[in-house]
């Protein structure tokens, strides 16, 4: 099962086939994603994406409010880019036929949202469900180009690079991956002129997370064993409201139910953010809001809180947010009536694989787009429904590096690479012993490298961490793989670079809170860079 391609893009959504859109005049493209196309994240962006749009808008108070929420790590650069781009991606995306909601009271103009942090209407979505609808016209684009293949529940086990194959006599470069077929289990050799990582986030590293179950850190863990360095893993941003619900799985409550009214209430049914925030109260950026709240649920000893928008007139709750009308309503709960109860849960890696301006990573031929990678937007702390617009922005600017060294890129030999060797491995009889990691290291994570986090809780995870990274590692070399075992395998790999790059910044600045440093400090007015030294303390 060998494939040659020109473009091997790993990830189906808003980075990555906004990206397989461009390239595909260039050559072939080949997208492989693990699961179906739908099922990553870009699907449950309810949201929106921040774009400077209004008459009482402007492209310096956008950059204001993302430097703002980005908490003194933000790179200026980036923010200049990614902002004043927007406008023309947005009219990219309407051009492929994403048809964003209208205003109400004058259908000639989009329909403006209001998010934490932003301090202007500027979020452009549909209805409630924006990300969605990106991703089936995304989607359906795709599938009318020829020259793109889409390739469902293949997963990528590792970058295939000259050096890890002895031929990097002349340089390194990325000449592939081992891709493995989700169902049969084989793992075969797919080459590619220049390979591009848009494999989304890591939320699955904790226990309780908005994100689905793809997002594995699959294209960190991937980047740095091949020898890409990662940037800013410690903060990871959490969401403050979730659904609390015992069927309900990862439902995310947008942020935008509090840009139009809706308050957090204890649980006694009393607001408090006003203790946290009082000016801009439940309009505070995420960390603020999410750590209000777990103070909140440390306080009471409550299980969840409440958000409440029943204040609001029904039929404007309604047409607004259908979609979380009808999905809470669906679990019990008439959010026209009622409070909804809610929780915070990881939601978003603000570091990533580190790129420079064109998506490039360390590693020549490999690119990373979207939630994978680190461009130096978010800073300490990720503004509300910057991330949709960040994946759109570069993917544009991996485009046009790309274009730029295609003639020369193309001419490159083809390097055949070894076919995937399985040594003497034999099947796992016992998935206890994935089941039981993958559980063990979520609540470690979860209850060790949350919200707040001290210094004694990380050394501990760390070593924690270690333990199971070497059995993992030793079950690696003899046993058979199957994709739970390669994404549990990612997970540890990714979590051990969390607590290192959190261990490293003795300070709390943006979504990163340490009790022993509670204030921030100008020595750590840096990004934190980590790579695959982290990991070399485990053998088979």
């Amino acid at each position: 099962m060998n494939h040659q391609t020109d473009f091997l893009i790993i990830g189906s959504g808003i980075a990555g086939l906004s990206l397989a859109l461009k390239l595909a005049p260039l050559g072939s493209v080949a997208v492989i994603t693990k699961k179906k196309a739908p099922e990553g994240a870009t699907s449950l962006a309810q949201g929106g994406i921040a774009c400077v749009w209004g008459p009482d808008d402007s492209f310096d108070l956008h950059i204001a409010d993302t430097l703002r929420a980005g908490d003194g790590l933000c790179h200026s650069e980036t923010v200049e880019l990614v902002v004043r781009s927007a406008p023309e991606r947005i009219k990219e995306l309407m051009a492929w036929g994403v048809e964003f909601s209208r205003d109400p009271q004058d259908p000639q103009k989009l329909d403006l949202g209001l998010e934490g942090g932003h301090s202007r209407r500027r979020i452009l979505h549909v209805e409630d469900h924006t990300g969605r609808e990106i991703e089936r016209v995304l989607l359906e684009r795709t599938r009318e180009r020829p020259s793109i293949t889409l390739y469902e529940n293949f997963l990528a086990v590792d970058l295939i690079t000259l050096g890890k194959i002895g031929r990097a006599s002349s340089g390194d470069r990325v000449i592939g991956a081992y891709v493995m077929d989700w169902f049969s289990g084989e793992i075969g050799v797919w080459q590619a002129k220049v390979v591009i990582l848009a494999t989304g986030g890591a939320g699955k590293v904790y226990l309780y997370t908005s994100n689905p179950d793809t997002a594995t850190g699959d294209g960190i863990a991937l980047a740095v064993r091949a020898g890409a360095k990662a940037a800013n893993l410690e903060f990871v941003q959490f969401h403050p409201t979730c659904l609390y619900h015992p069927k309900a799985k990862n439902f995310l409550i947008s942020e935008a139910l509090r840009g139009e009214g809706a308050v957090l209430l204890d649980p006694d049914g009393r607001p408090f953010m006003h203790r946290y925030d009082p000016e801009r109260r439940e309009l505070a950026p995420r960390d603020v809001v999410a750590r209000a709240m777990d103070a909140e649920l440390k306080r009471t000893g409550a299980e969840h809180l409440y958000l409440d928008i029943s204040h609001k007139d029904p039929d404007f709750v309604k047409s607004r947010f259908p979609y979380i009308y009808q999905t809470c309503l669906r679990y019990g709960v008439d959010i026209t009536q009622e409070p909804i109860p809610v929780v915070p849960a990881a939601h978003y890696m603000c570091g990533g694989v580190w790129t420079d301006l064109f998506g490039q990573t360390t590693i020549p031929g490999l690119f990373a787009v979207g939630e994978c990678a680190f461009t130096g937007l978010h800073g300490a702390n990720r503004l509300a429904s910057n991330s949709l617009l960040e994946a759109l922005v570069f993917a544009h600017q991996a485009y046009l590096k790309i274009r730029e060294n295609w003639s020369e890129c193309k001419n490159w030999p083809w390097v055949s690479a070894p076919p995937w060797d399985p040594g003497g491995a034999v099947d796992m009889e016992e998935k206890v012993l994935i089941s039981h990691n993958w559980d063990a290291l979520r609540r470690l994570m979860w209850n060790y490298v949350g919200l707040v986090r001290s210094l004694d809780r990380l050394h501990l995870a760390q070593k924690r961490l270690h333990f199971i990274a070497q059995e993992i590692e030793d079950h690696y070399w003899r046993y058979i793989l199957t994709p739970e075992f390669v994404e549990l395998r990612n997970l540890c790999q990714v979590a051990r670079l969390i607590v290192a790059s959190a261990l490293r910044r003795k300070e709390s600045r943006g979504t990163h809170y340490l009790k022993d440093f509670p204030f921030k400090r100008k020595e750590f007015e840096a990004d934190t860079l980590v790579g695959r030294e982290v990991l070399l303390d485990v053998h088979p």
